[in-house]
């Protein structure tokens, strides 16, 4: 059996080099795949459901999802650097969005648009996209030597137009992590000098969304009230979820074998026992335990409860998914934040953002006398 260090030389001498902020991609894609979904459904109910053509065609918005794809993958081919994959995954993600809006008529032989199922299979889709993300980003720890290629694709852009301030701190953050004695860091942060500094560059508006969510999600993990508040949520929602479910889907007359009610009650079962030893656990002290049961609870939200929810009430369901990743994204906040103060000088920052701009540009080579 090959050890993960034999994998991962093989890989990268494949060409297969991971980037240090595929997790932030990926997020970007779900993100803006979920919300077109989302806006896409409103637009049209709001509208009447419009045909888009006449006299026997109809424009389907899977054609100007497969084209914005299309413009994603253009941009991917045609452009080096670090620059342009968030608005790829940004373009990406809304034309994929576009697409898999209209599921039930690629499944179902009458070409039902308005399928039962197809809010479950949608959200489900984005479940796999986000837990296969994360298995890719986390089955292995990054390679010091993927870590300076990735410095190394910022010179890309630095070479071509020079680096602004945030260029260069991202690119410094990056190669203060991989140790002096690697391949090649010499020559690397040598090219990094190189590049001139240059403070025109594109908007970044995906870039300044994560940071201010970032920044949002650290003020409040440290507000005194918000561990009650996140158990308040955990507990409401696992009281409300079952009685929501059971409340639209009581008309059946199927309520007690009702697979999407089963389902929903389950998962709430199994939330509510996380949020109770969580609970116990933050009142004894033991926050970080008590971070990690709760995180427990929600992942159980999103992958159990809200997976059935969505089967049994559709899009009703939006509202608890939004509070189960506000929830998460808060908790994941704090545990970073325990993290940092239990090991500061290793933890690196969420969504590897730059730490300090005005920070010195690169590290000194050790050999060198400067």
């Amino acid at each position: 059996m090959s050890t993960p260090n034999e994998r991962s030389a093989y890989l990268m001498r494949a060409g297969l080099v991971r980037n240090v902020r595929t997790g932030e991609h990926l997020t970007t894609f779900v993100v803006s795949g979920v919300s077109t979904v989302l806006i896409t459904r409103l637009i049209l109910g709001l509208s009447g459901y419009p045909q888009i053509g006449g006299k026997g065609l109809h424009i389907a918005h899977v054609l100007p999802g497969g084209l914005l794809m299309l413009v994603a993958i253009f941009l991917l081919l045609a452009y080096v650097g670090p620059v342009v994959r968030p608005a790829a995954a940004l373009v990406g993600g809304v034309g994929f969005g576009l697409f898999i809006d209209e599921v039930g008529k690629f499944i179902t032989s009458d070409n039902n648009y308005f399928y039962q199922p197809t809010a479950a299979i949608v959200y489900v889709v984005f479940v796999l996209i986000v837990l296969a993300s994360r298995f890719f980003t986390n089955r292995r720890p990054l390679d010091p030597r993927e870590r300076l290629a990735n410095v190394v694709d910022h010179a890309v852009e630095g070479v071509a137009g020079g680096l602004s301030k945030r260029r260069s701190a991202e690119a410094t953050e990056q190669l203060n992590r991989v140790d002096p004695g690697v391949v090649a860091w010499s020559e690397t942060r040598s090219l990094l000098l190189a590049c001139p500094p240059d403070e025109v560059e594109l908007a970044a508006p995906v870039d300044i969304a994560w940071r201010a969510v970032q920044r949002g999600f650290e003020r409040l993990a440290t507000h005194p009230y918000a561990p009650t508040i996140a158990v308040a949520v955990l507990v409401v929602q696992a009281i409300g979820a079952p009685a929501i479910a059971a409340g639209i889907r009581f008309n059946d007359g199927r309520l007690l074998t009702d697979l999407p009610v089963l389902g929903v009650a389950a998962g709430s079962l199994l939330s509510a026992t996380f949020t109770v030893r969580g609970g116990w656990r933050l009142r004894r002290g033991d926050r970080v335990r008590a971070v990690r049961l709760f995180e427990l609870a929600v992942l159980v939200s999103l992958l159990v409860t809200q997976v059935f929810q969505f089967a049994g009430t559709q899009f009703a369901a939006v509202g608890g998914m939004t509070l189960d990743l506000i929830l998460f994204g808060l908790l994941g906040a704090e545990r970073n934040r325990l993290r940092q103060a239990a090991a500061p000088a290793v933890t690196p920052k969420m969504w590897g953002l730059p730490p300090d701009p005005d920070a010195p540009r690169f590290p000194l080579d050790p050999g060198d006398p400067s």
